[in-house]
């Protein structure tokens, strides 16, 4: 059975030997740390608990998993929170990211697309006590213009491209942190930054392997 310090051993040995793609041998202390206090066999299926601390994903139904741990501490650190953001994550699956998220920010709005994933998370995070974070069912295409604009994004789910309608509820200056590509061939994981004058600029990080981003677009 894995464990919290043996994951998190794992991290930091992935972030020296990715090093040379993202540009960075460790990641943040504050993000480590929320890795650390986020209790990861909660967010997957009984019988994959044992496994929970694993780096590898993981499936939680609906042909959806959970990202392997390096990934989501990456994806992460390469949002650049800030205790006062506000910040949009797409594709909550069970949850797992936007609590990681909600010790780093003052406010997480989380979309997951299948209905019965998004009703499980929100009461999972309501029950372990993640208070700064609100979960709804919704299309991750469209976004949350409600709440817009948000400091940061995070995607995860590939799209061959970024949603116009995340782009434009991004502040500037924020960051959008998502996987492009298509399902079953090369994916690239990418920062988009967007600068005063509302224009982005993009930078590749890391080969990488999600599930589509689904909805309309």
């Amino acid at each position: 059975m894995g464990t919290v310090d043996g994951m998190l051993r794992t991290i930091k040995i992935e972030s020296r030997l990715t090093q040379g793609f993202t540009g960075r041998s460790a990641l943040r202390p504050e993000v480590i740390g929320a890795m650390g206090r986020v209790p990861r066999e909660e967010f997957v299926p009984e019988h994959l608990k044992p496994r929970a601390y694993a780096n590898h994903p993981l499936s939680i139904g609906n042909g959806q998993t959970i990202s392997q741990p390096f990934i989501v501490a990456l994806m992460t650190d390469l949002l650049n929170p800030a205790p006062n953001d506000i910040v949009l994550e797409v594709g909550a699956g069970s949850g797992y990211q936007a609590a990681i998220l909600s010790l780093l920010v003052k406010q997480v709005y989380a979309l997951e697309i299948i209905s019965s994933l998004a009703g499980a998370a929100s009461l999972r995070l309501q029950k372990l006590g993640y208070d700064n974070v609100e979960l709804r069912h919704g299309d991750g295409h469209r976004g949350w213009p409600e709440h817009a604009p948000f400091d940061g994004i995070i995607v995860a789910a590939a799209a061959p491209y970024v949603p116009p309608s995340l782009k434009k509820q991004l502040k500037p200056g924020g960051r959008i942190v998502i996987p492009i590509g298509y399902p079953d061939t090369p994916q690239e994981l990418q920062v988009l930054e967007k600068d005063r004058n509302g224009k982005f600029t993009a930078r590749d990080i890391l080969s990488v392997s999600f599930v589509p981003l689904t909805g309309d677009e």
